[in-house]
């Protein structure tokens, strides 16, 4: 491994611990617009506008770093 497969994996390393922060953190705002901590559009709507941030979050948090993952992997012929 040379020096700029090593910056690149840095950079991936990176990228896939910033995916599953921003995951959490939709999580973690979907449930307090959920519990009406935030206003937006006023209720009901907040708490579906809560239920849709925190499927986008775990989504985020769960399956896109496994996609990106499978999508950087080495070849296997090398």
């Amino acid at each position: 491994m040379n020096q700029t497969d090593d910056a690149l994996a840095k950079k991936r390393f990176f990228a896939l611990n910033a995916m599953r922060l921003m995951g959490a953190i939709f999580v973690l705002i979907g449930f307090v617009l959920i519990r009406g901590g935030w206003e937006l559009a006023g209720q009901p709507t907040d708490r579906w506008i809560g239920v849709a941030v925190v499927l986008i979050g775990a989504f985020d948090f769960a399956v896109m770093p496994l996609l990106l993952a499978r999508r950087w992997r080495s070849p296997k012929n090398l």
